[in-house]
């Protein structure tokens, strides 16, 4: 068990904010999170968060999968104090990190998310890891499973995934985890792709990953900061504050994490309303 203390941190904003589907809010001020084979419980007081899990663990996998080295405070003080919709966005959810994620698990994850609300796709991928994926037992006795390998899910064919609740994605799962397996694409030069936009390209080789898949892939995943993904409510927004252009030039190296501010306000305000 690790217990620190955490500045511009918050797992209830984390857990909103459309970047992972396997954490939860078990009771309040605690959660769990299944990443890749990994199992973690958390709780926050304030800035107090304790991580339940081993010294190695937390340095070696969890501090640089929530990305707590980094001073999200400073990116926050990059915002031009003179645009209020950022201004009031950032203050929304300045508890957000981009997370360092399994760079599989995302392809898959966001070939899911497409046309879908987060209830369905946290059903989905719960199938998906359940059927596929290796049953596993925490430190504490919690049951879960592991989110399925290239090789596991290579097994799967597209009625298989549609019955579990792919819908027209299925074909998109199946073609893509061909091509991993096959080398078309490779995960390894993926994650070594040092540019934004050559990785991106790449990415949208596989089926079904066009531009906003493949831009929340290279952010939540390979954490290439300067992705902008665009979904209909951030169009809107740009439509309705940035008639301009959103300004990238300014927030050049960090227009990722500014879209994270700006998508969880609206998600949060679109409850309000």
């Amino acid at each position: 068990m690790i217990t620190v203390e955490l500045d511009n941190f918050s797992l209830k904003e984390i857990c909103q904010s459309g970047q992972c589907f396997r954490m939860r809010e078990t009771e309040e001020n605690t959660y769990e999170l299944i990443a890749g084979d990994q199992y973690l419980k958390l709780t926050q007081e304030g800035t107090i968060v304790t991580f339940y899990c081993s010294d190695v663990e937390f340095l070696c996998y969890w501090v640089p999968y929530f990305d707590l080295d980094a001073d999200y405070g400073g990116y926050i003080e990059k915002i031009n104090p003179r645009d209020r919709y950022l201004c009031a966005a950032a203050a929304s959810g300045s508890g957000i990190r981009i997370l360092r994620q399994d760079l599989w698990e995302m392809i898959i994850t966001f070939l899911i998310s497409q046309q879908n609300n987060i209830t369905r796709i946290r059903g989905c991928i719960d199938r998906l890891c359940k059927r596929y994926g290796e049953k596993k037992v925490s430190l504490d006795g919690m049951e879960y499973w592991s989110f399925p390998t290239p090789q596991q899910l290579g097994t799967a064919t597209e009625e298989e995934l549609r019955a579990l609740g792919m819908g027209y994605r299925a074909r998109y799962l199946v073609e893509t985890t061909q091509s991993i397996l096959k080398g078309e694409i490779s995960l390894e030069k993926l994650y070594n792709m040092r540019y934004y936009r050559r990785a991106k390209q790449e990415l949208m080789k596989l089926s079904g990953v066009g531009e906003k898949v493949a831009d929340c892939i290279c952010l939540f995943a390979l954490h290439h900061m300067d992705a902008f993904p665009i979904d209909t409510h951030i169009r809107q927004v740009l439509d309705e504050h940035y008639k301009r252009g959103f300004p990238n030039r300014r927030y050049h190296g960090l227009r990722g994490i500014m879209q994270q501010y700006i998508f969880y306000y609206e998600l949060t305000q679109r409850f309000r309303r």
